[in-house]
């Protein structure tokens, strides 16, 4: 573990790290409030690619933690603008749901169902046979495969479910080919995050709970990195995963009341 070192700006996880589902984690409205008093920049940062910003915001607003569309990226986001400077304009297949579409939409990429230049895919829970037929032969016909995050599972009402991840499996396994990885533990969307704060990785700290994503992801981009212990990693389980993910945070907090002190008094 290393002493904190104040930095510009702040990317914070949403899922396990300020809630669960519907229910906000303790102390997440009270970090939040305080970064916002003090000033201290900071994005959401989120995996999720089938809500839309202002949807992730509402959803925050909802628990009763301060947040507006602005605020929030999410790997959709990061995907749409990794194509859209890579190929502007580009013809893009999409695989995914109404955040995802937004997203490419507002990159000023066409979604096209016929000889794409990039198929795109996020979860997407109407995922058919035919789906994963479509976009194996275009992908097998030159189109550049991009993922917006490689969760294998999510969180629902009813337990995990299949994540983007899981469907991508299928999609690599016939295509023979690996996807160009947008969210975390890949590094895009860190870089997506600081290049919306107008800092560079280096100037940034990534907060989560999942050593294997947030800590990870932000590891690979250059960031500082704070475990908290709120969600998937807990004090039981801390050992198992940071050798799991083979890497240490730089700093562990336990709560978010232990983050928050951490933040506002050595900001």
């Amino acid at each position: 573990m290393t002493q904190y070192k104040a930095t510009k700006g702040l990317l914070i996880d949403l899922d396990g790290t300020l809630y669960h589902g519907i229910n906000r984690i303790p102390g997440a409205d009270t970090l939040i409030q305080a970064l916002k008093e003090r000033h201290i920049p900071y994005m959401f940062v989120t995996n999720n690619s089938s809500r839309t910003a202002e949807g992730v915001a509402k959803h925050l607003s909802e628990m009763g933690i301060p947040a507006s569309a602005e605020e929030v990226c999410t790997s959709s986001l990061a995907a749409a603008k990794y194509i859209a400077e890579e190929s502007p304009g580009a013809a893009v297949a999409m695989l995914g749901e109404e955040g995802l579409r937004q997203a490419l939409l507002q990159a000023g990429l066409r979604i096209v169902v016929e000889k794409p230049q990039y198929v795109v895919q996020g979860i997407d829970r109407s995922f058919t046979y035919e789906t994963l037929a479509q976009a194996v032969h275009w992908i097998r016909e030159g189109a550049k495969y991009v993922l917006t995050n490689p969760d294998l599972l999510l969180p629902s009402d009813r337990g995990l479910v299949p994540g983007a991840g899981a469907l991508s499996a299928s999609i690599q396994a016939a295509a023979a080919t690996e996807p160009v990885i947008i969210g975390k533990p890949a590094s895009h969307l860190m870089k997506y995050a600081t290049d919306r704060l107008g800092i560079s990785p280096a100037e940034a700290t990534v907060i989560g709970d999942n050593m294997r994503t947030d800590i990870a992801a932000g590891a690979a981009a250059g960031c500082q990195t704070i475990l908290v212990l709120t969600g998937l990693t807990t004090e039981e389980n801390l050992q198992a995963n940071i050798q799991a993910a083979a890497l240490e945070p730089d700093i562990i907090c336990k709560d978010l009341y232990e983050l928050t002190e951490l933040l506002t008094t050595r900001a």
